[in-house]
């Protein structure tokens, strides 16, 4: 079993704890790969964000200024250019170096979702060999809607309104079919804000336009480790995708060697409970069904 979702650097300035942004020193890959295969994964497919690479810029713009906030508008502005350290290029090179040492690694990256720019994002990245792509909303327009500095949104947008607006950007970005994987699709609870009953209807809105897209979501473990407390996706929310034929992957959201693949075993145990049997796999984007045991391939689609 993969872990679909890995990052090679923590977010935020640096402290000192671990290489360097943008620098991949002997070992730091082998590091998450020993950490994950000693947790029964198979392999590890890196995602760095898109929005961390210089070579982003261009293509996502300054997204910011179309925010009538001025809070949040500035607030997403200062964590672009803080943590906007990594290269694409360099990134890509060190992924691609892994495998050609036979490591069971896959290169991937995790896209962030903007209706306007996301053709000019696809442009950008098709020189690539990139073996899968997830796709996040971390910005419903310039509300940086997961980050710690803007949850005070919350209280005045008024939570069913920033669940409404977070999931039209979402079922837009499964809509799409730009992206393999939805990644952490109802983030928006992260901090634990809650409905007084799961939104059903926008749960099956995603499911229905992922399964018409193709687009697989992931099982992630990272919000066992927020204050929501909770897997992503909600067990409610797993079941309408597993019910309108959506696969899954396996994600941790790791940003250290000790986090790759953590708690594989309650993604597996979650997704087995929504019915799963198999979760995809991909090569050059290319998708192959496997058993959620690994031991064999089902199909290619």
């Amino acid at each position: 079993m993969g872990d679909y979702h890995v990052h090679l650097h923590p977010h935020g300035p640096y402290t000192g704890d671990g290489p360097p942004p943008g620098v991949y020193p002997p070992g730091h890959i082998e590091a998450y790969v020993e950490v994950a295969q000693e947790r029964g994964a198979d392999e590890v497919g890196f995602t760095e964000h898109l929005y961390r690479c210089v070579e982003s810029a261009d293509a996502l713009g300054p997204f910011w200024e179309t925010e009538p906030q001025a809070d949040l508008a500035a607030q997403a502005r200062d964590f672009v250019h803080e943590d906007r350290t990594l290269s694409l290029e360099s990134y890509v090179a060190a992924v691609v170096a892994a495998q050609e040492r036979g490591l069971p690694v896959k290169l991937g990256l995790e896209v962030d979702f903007f209706p306007n720019s996301i053709e000019a994002v696809l442009d950008l990245l098709e020189p690539y060999p990139w073996d899968f792509l997830i796709g996040s909303i971390h910005w419903v327009g310039g509300w940086s809607i997961d980050h710690d500095d803007a949850v005070f949104e919350f209280d005045r947008r008024g939570v069913e309104q920033a669940y409404q607006d977070y999931f039209e950007w979402e079922t837009a970005l499964a809509a799409s079919g730009s992206v393999d994987i939805l990644a952490h699709a109802d983030v928006v609870k992260k901090h634990g804000h809650r409905l007084a009953s799961p939104p059903l209807a926008s749960y099956q809105r995603v499911a229905t336009a992922a399964a018409e897209t193709g687009t697989a979501i992931e099982v992630s473990t990272a919000g066992l480790h927020k204050p929501i407390g909770e897997m992503y996706p909600a067990p409610e929310f797993l079941q309408v995708c597993f019910e309108a034929g959506v696969e899954i992957s396996l994600a941790s959201d790791a940003h250290f060697p000790h986090e790759a693949a953590r708690d594989r075993h309650l993604a597996v145990a979650a997704a087995r409970a929504a019915g799963y049997t198999r979760r995809v796999r991909f090569t050059r984007r290319v998708r192959e069904l496997v058993p959620l045991d690994g031991d064999r391939e089902e199909t290619t689609v």
